[in-house]
């Protein structure tokens, strides 16, 4: 199955839960349970000392609001963009929240998230 049949709903319900999780770790600063849905090829890609020097050193990864915004999705080839609006508890804004998901065989996996 490609991800990108599946309804916005759809999608939500797997991908708000995701990034609920992501924003906890983050806040917590715990690395392993971070990255425990990543995709085996993101966690190729990522820097385990540069993730957890931004877990120890990013005010805004550290303070992340546990409440988000929907704004939309992104479809393109097999995977999904969902798009968020994030704020912090220690600064002031908003941010764009970006989580990428597919599948990996037959499981949905995050192949990328960030925060601009």
């Amino acid at each position: 199955m490609n991800i990108i049949e599946k309804t916005d709903e759809e999608i939500l319900e797997l991908a708000n839960p995701m990034w609920a999780d992501l924003i906890t770790h983050s806040n917590q600063g715990n690395y392993g349970d971070f990255i425990k849905r990543f995709a085996p090829s993101l966690l190729l890609a990522l820097n385990e000392v540069e993730v957890g020097r931004q877990f120890t050193n990013s005010e805004l990864t550290r303070h992340l609001s546990e409440e988000f915004d929907f704004l939309g999705t992104i479809r393109r080839g097999e995977h999904v963009t969902v798009l968020y609006r994030q704020r912090s508890t220690k600064r002031d804004g908003e941010w764009l929240g970006r989580l990428v998901l597919g599948y990996e065989g037959d499981d949905v996996m995050i192949f990328g998230a960030s925060i601009f």
